[in-house]
């Protein structure tokens, strides 16, 4: 179809979207001041960039059955954080993003700490404690729980769930 032509009654996608759109090539270069103007948007969705630490292990007592309890298994915690990382890389300055190696250290410690009965709960407690940092504006969070007391072959449980600050 022609850009140019426009379907009668049809309105554009600017008209469309309840967020304001940001020109993509505009995005990310500093003003003369060295703010960064807004992330870009498709459609009002934010794009940001992503910080990921994928096999995080540690040894957890969660779950229902008192085996579980008592015993512990072994989870593992995939993490996607979703931030501007264009202050940190202008500046080469971790103190601008999101230091990765206490992200991961938070998410051990909760692995490791106290017991809850469900994977949905440690995943949403792993999000939470990931947006009390500044820098992250959204976080996917999968928890693996591969020992899980089941009576059939399989080759992993997972819970995933996605969080943000908007």
């Amino acid at each position: 179809m022609n850009p140019s032509v426009r379907i009668a009654g049809a309105r554009p996608v600017s008209e469309l979207c309840q967020y304001s759109q940001v020109n993509s090539f505009e995005a990310g270069v500093p003003t003369a001041l060295g703010e960064y103007l807004p992330l870009p948007t498709i459609a009002g969705v934010i794009r940001v960039d992503r910080v990921a630490l994928r096999g995080l292990k540690a040894r957890g007592h969660h779950g229902v059955f008192p085996k579980e309890r008592e015993e512990g298994q072994t989870f593992i915690v995939d993490l996607v954080l979703g931030l501007d990382t264009r202050p940190a890389a202008a500046d080469d300055d971790l103190s601008k993003t999101v230091h990765y190696g206490v992200v991961a250290e938070e998410v051990v410690a909760l692995v490791e700490g106290e017991p809850v009965d469900l994977i949905e709960t440690l995943a949403e407690r792993i999000a939470l404690s990931c947006l009390k940092h500044a820098p992250v504006l959204e976080v996917e969070v999968c928890v693996h729980k591969p020992d899980a007391p089941i009576t059939v072959p399989f080759d992993d449980v997972t819970v995933t769930i996605t969080r943000s600050r908007v």
